[in-house]
């Protein structure tokens, strides 16, 4: 039970896998038999992505036979049966029966499929591309042999351009006479399509091909077939789309999410598995700016009911970590944030600041990352506050005095300097500090509103106040203004 936990590492604390959809009775069975089994604990798996779970369990006979129930259909996909070692094999679990032989010893190897043509058509091709492999591995080593003579590394090359069209030829075989075959839509979606080639004499013709390539990708899919996500090729073909075909762009993926799921309207299991899949990239994206995209994609589908395989509990944890995160999205208009300044007697309102850009800049006297960076950030204002940018620094100090010492000996004075004190924000004292209007709630909770769990933590804003980046470094804001600065004399916007 232990070692077989390996296979069932939960995506996102398991939230996806409460679903409310109804599912008819198996009608049909899958029946196997392991050579060597006596008595013997068997699970069966199944694949969700490109992970595997369990669906069930049950006991040998002392001849190793077992049985289990057939899927419904929307369940349906490659499964596995897991014996004692561990050890596994995999099987397509379809609507028809299965029966299946193998032995202990190594099961992958010795499975004979009885009944199943789903399944003799999946390990006819697992044998074909074995056997290919087999002959393919002493060319391959002859290509990295340094004393293999020109000769043999040409036959060697010969071998493998051989064997390479063979396996095509199979492959094309599969898609055309198997086409009904779960196992052939699974096959569809990791064979890359074949981009005709551009007009001559188009300047652009790899861009051409890029839009073709991104315009076709989803043809391979079968947008009516739940059964697809119950494999990993459909988690590879979603994963690759979304890092790597698509521009890692927050508002183009933004977009190209909400095209996506609307081809799965309908398809409860790929819907969900979308969905799903990302939201939780888009939170755990290293990206920029990746937090607009899952913000809306908890106001899109989340809080609109549409995650029905959510508990009540889990749907409110991400409604709430959307809510942590809505005020310093990129592309929203940043709360306003009134403080007392270095003084700590005039208060100081980011809406009264008037630049071109405004990095704010939340950290903390004790902070060694912070003392590393704050000289950084000290040039690039001295560089580009001619320029117009300005500095709002938001001290995450708790007492003044050791970020008021600081800033004066180290001469971080030339920006805005802002911070708190345990005085205003006592509860008398903060509540008519709001109430008389001098400050905010989201002023005095600037840590809740910022999402502030480490510092130095920078917004960048635009003249509108608008946050235009985010969770950058001195070297990289710099870069940035750059950009922004080029694209200002190009005339694009941004």
């Amino acid at each position: 039970m232990k070692a077989f936990k390996q296979f069932a590492l939960a995506i996102w604390s398991g939230m996806i896998f409460v679903s409310g959809m109804a599912q008819s009775s198996p009608e049909y069975t899958i029946d196997v038999t392991v050579e060597g089994l006596n008595n013997d604990t068997v699970y069966l798996a199944h694949y969700y992505g490109n992970k595997l779970y369990y669906a069930d369990t049950t006991i040998t006979d002392a001849s190793g036979h077992l049985q289990f129930p057939g899927q419904p259909f929307e369940k349906c996909g490659k499964h596995a049966i897991v014996i004692p070692g561990p050890k596994y094999f995999e099987f397509m679990a379809v609507t028809e029966d299965i029966v299946i032989k193998t032995k202990a010893s190594d099961p992958t190897k010795h499975v004979e499929v009885i009944e199943s043509e789903e399944n003799r058509v999946f390990y006819a091709f697992l044998n074909f591309i074995s056997q290919r492999r087999a002959i393919a591995a002493p060319n391959e080593q002859m290509l990295g042999d340094s004393t293999a003579s020109p000769e043999q590394v040409a036959a060697a090359r010969k071998v493998l351009t051989e064997l390479g069209e063979e396996v095509a030829a199979e492959q094309q075989r599969i898609l055309s006479e198997e086409s009904d075959k779960l196992f052939a839509k699974y096959l569809n979606m990791v064979l890359e399509p074949t981009i005709p080639e551009a007009p001559k004499n188009i300047a652009n013709a790899q861009e051409l091909q890029y839009r073709w390539y991104l315009d076709h990708y989803w043809d391979r899919v079968d947008f009516e077939d739940p059964r697809l996500v119950h494999d990993g090729s459909f988690h590879q073909f979603l994963d690759n789309y979304w890092t790597r075909v698509l521009p890692q762009v927050p508002d183009t993926l933004l977009n190209s999410a909400d095209r996506l799921i609307a081809k799965a309207k309908g398809n409860d299991e790929m819907f969900k598995y979308i969905t799903h899949y990302i939201t939780f990239n888009s939170e755990s994206s290293q990206v920029m700016c990746m937090d607009k995209v899952f913000v809306h994609m908890i106001d899109t589908y989340y809080q609109t009911g549409q995650a029905v395989w959510m508990s009540e509990e889990q749907l409110q944890k991400v409604i709430d970590r959307a809510n942590e995160l809505r005020d310093s999205q990129c592309g929203s208009i940043i709360p306003n944030i009134i403080l007392p300044g270095l003084d700590q007697e005039q208060w100081v309102s980011l809406y009264d600041v008037e630049a071109k850009y405004i990095a704010v800049l939340i950290w903390e006297s004790t902070c060694g990352h912070c003392k590393k960076e704050l000289p950084k950030y000290k040039e690039l204002y001295k560089e580009w506050h001619p320029k117009g940018l300005e500095i709002f620094a938001i001290g995450n100090d708790f007492e003044p005095e050791p970020w008021q010492e600081f800033v004066e000996k180290n001469e971080y004075t030339d920006w805005i300097n802002v911070s708190d004190n345990p005085l205003i924000n006592a509860q008398d004292s903060a509540s008519t500090l709001i109430y008389s209007g001098v400050t905010t709630l989201k002023s005095l909770n600037f840590r809740t509103t910022f999402d502030v769990f480490a510092t130095p933590k920078v917004l960048l804003l635009d003249k509108n106040k608008k946050i235009i980046g985010k969770q950058i470094g001195a070297e990289q804001l710099g870069d940035i203004l750059g950009r922004l600065e080029e694209m200002e004399r190009k005339g694009i916007p941004y």
